[in-house]
């Protein structure tokens, strides 16, 4: 599947999952209750977070903040991979400027520097949104998840301080309690940022969930030229991008926070007075309609607010009411906001039919579905 068609499939599951919200079906005032509790997922196993966050875990701690938070608008992120896509020779602090007047967020803004992160994650549009979901719901458990997976990382000796990265490990906790080894990444300059891509069937020592096959992708050529993964880490090319980093992980307390001066690098119109404290929080502005997964955190991020403002824009409406609205659902994309429109539409028909088609993703080497892999893995 080629990217364009690839990404439009994305974007059309994304469309199909915040417009076509059928109404349930109705039952009595006893049984209300039980039905709604029975319709709503389970929490994610460990084991399926760990799976989840395999392929981004040994980020730098700031790059990895920033994945997380831009995880939580998956469409925006597809916006963003069709931007980087369509301006390729465009990258780290340069390409975030280009994207100033964009209607982003910060955090998807800042993505652009790394083209070698957003291009996967505009490809691998379930994987974002699932780990998205996982991180409204469960941040502690997705951080936690971070760190198991660099500690075995470390015991098979694929995690070490170099020239691209310094790492350094620390233990933390209350007296008297049990104490939490932190195993911190960070960038060895600040001014150069280096991507890792590495198959974690390889620095992990082993994958143990049969059930629970690690997301994974190759590198993307035009960023590793040379490079190979076959004895555990890719660096590829390191990008001058010290203006998109803008997040931390707060291990200690199981969020990750934003340095307010620093976002304004990136987005000028930056509101700090909903960062409490510099912690992070989900604006369900950008969210664009895109279903949240469970009840509680659709009721968080007000359903009847955003999500209805979010589908009027899928819907290819201005808000302004009547049926005149404007088409308006795609902006952020310059001039090609009408033709990815114009795409979803196209592609959904085909995506109703099955939903197989739509997330088998199988790809060439360069694209990466998720068929099999030898280790276990989702590529």
């Amino acid at each position: 599947m080629k990217a364009r068609a690839l990404t439009t499939a994305c974007c059309a599951v994304l469309a199909l999952a915040g417009c076509q919200s059928a109404a349930p079906p109705a039952v009595s005032p006893s049984g209300a209750g039980t039905a709604q509790a029975q319709s709503q997922p389970a929490p994610y196993k460990a084991e399926e977070i760990e799976a989840m966050v395999a392929p981004v875990a040994l980020y730098p701690d700031p790059l990895l903040s920033q994945v997380l938070m831009a995880s939580t608008y998956p469409l925006e992120v597809a916006l963003a991979a069709r931007w980087v896509k369509a301006h390729p020779a465009v990258q780290g602090d340069a390409a975030v400027k280009a994207v100033q007047n964009e209607s982003w967020d910060v955090s998807v803004k800042s993505l652009v520097a790394f083209p070698q992160i957003l291009e996967p994650m505009g490809d691998k549009l379930d994987w974002t949104q699932k780990l998205g979901d996982a991180f409204l719901a469960q941040q502690k458990d997705v951080l936690d998840a971070v760190q198991r997976l660099r500690a075995r990382a470390r015991q098979a000796g694929h995690l070490e301080s170099g020239p691209q990265q310094t790492v350094t490990v620390e233990t933390a906790g209350p007296a008297g309690s049990a104490q939490q080894t932190i195993v911190r990444i960070e960038p060895a300059s600040p001014d150069v940022i280096y991507v890792p891509v590495y198959d974690p069937a390889i620095v992990y020592g082993g994958w143990g969930y049969a059930g629970y096959p690690y997301y994974y992708w190759p590198p993307y050529g035009a960023y590793y030229p040379g490079d190979s993964i076959g004895s555990g880490i890719a660096w590829g090319i390191g990008l001058a991008a010290a203006i998109a980093i803008f997040g931390n992980c707060d291990w200690n307390n199981g969020g990750v926070h934003v340095e307010h001066h620093k976002a304004r690098n990136i987005d000028r119109n930056f509101d700090a007075s909903k960062f409490e404290g510099g912690r992070w929080q989900h604006d369900a502005r950008h969210r664009q309609g895109v279903a949240y997964r469970d009840n509680a955190t659709r009721e968080k991020f007000g359903r009847s607010t955003a999500d209805a403002a979010g589908r009027n824009g899928f819907r290819g409406r201005d808000g302004s009411g009547g049926a005149g609205g404007r088409d308006n659902g795609f902006q952020g994309v310059g001039s090609g906001g009408g033709a990815m429109q114009r795409d979803a539409s196209r592609g959904r028909a085909s995506l109703q039919s099955g939903s197989a088609r739509a997330s088998g993703f199988g790809g060439g080497a360069r694209m990466g579905g998720f068929g099999g892999r030898g280790g276990g893995g989702r590529r």
